[in-house]
């Protein structure tokens, strides 16, 4: 089961990874430079950094699953 304080909710539209709310400045529906496939290879035990465009802020996801990034970061 993953931490809740560690997981940010995200979403797979139309080939595009977001989240609705950026966890460090609060801005709304931020496209992350992440890529649907690559959510299989992190869920499989790869990590990968991830950088907000809208703030510059860095977490590194460590899992993932259908809904949920799991980081290094306690983010609530």
């Amino acid at each position: 089961m993953i931490p809740f304080n560690q997981a940010w909710p995200y979403d797979v539209m139309m080939g595009d990874v977001y989240v609705h709310e950026c966890p460090f400045c609060s801005t709304s529906n931020v496209l992350l430079p992440l890529k649907p496939r690559e959510l299989k290879t992190i869920h499989q035990g790869k990590k990968k950094l991830i950088v907000f465009p809208c703030c510059g802020n860095k977490i590194h996801v460590l899992d993932c699953d259908n809904d949920y990034l799991l980081t290094d970061t306690v983010l609530r």
